[in-house]
């Protein structure tokens, strides 16, 4: 992968040192607005099973030696369509762009991997998330059955 950065600011692949990066910043904001669910526990403690061994992929968002963010993408069952899930930028990250640079990064990556559409599923209290993804180019589509207790919202976008 091309290493993309704005100043001072790397994306970087996982790397499996980082887990314990990708478990805190994903676990504050879930638990800030909701309660982890089993599979939020699966994902962030062992991305390597659940996420990386699926076909999916981890990104973060380097500054000197801190990691201020970070989102993965996992097949999804629809064909040829990917998910994003698990994106957060810890507070001193919040307001620069990262979450920004890291959704156009993550992308560009599900593009590379023959995807066709990137979906996520989010949820009305996340408001400068859902911004964010709308910036992106994400549109609002119906929500559908989602395996996501907290979910309300479900987005896509065609790549």
């Amino acid at each position: 992968m091309n290493t993309i950065s704005m100043p001072f600011i790397d994306i970087i692949d996982y790397l499996p040192e980082l887990q314990p990066q990708f478990e805190r910043i994903n676990k504050a904001w879930v638990q800030q607005y909701f309660t982890l669910e089993p599979f939020d526990i699966a994902q962030l403690e062992n991305p390597q099973e659940n996420i990386l061994d699926k076909g999916g992929h981890i990104i973060f968002a380097k500054e000197h030696d801190q990691i201020l963010g970070t989102v993965a993408l996992i097949p999804s069952q629809e064909p040829n369509t990917f998910e994003m899930i698990k994106m957060g930028v810890s507070p001193e990250g919040q307001g620069r762009g990262i979450g920004s640079l890291l959704g156009k990064v993550i992308l560009e990556k599900a593009k590379s991997l023959g995807a066709e559409k990137v979906v996520l599923y989010s949820n009305t209290k996340l408001a400068p998330a859902l911004h964010l993804y709308k910036k992106l180019g994400f549109q609002e589509v119906d929500m559908g059955c989602s395996q996501y207790g907290r979910c309300n919202v479900k987005m896509e976008i065609s790549l």
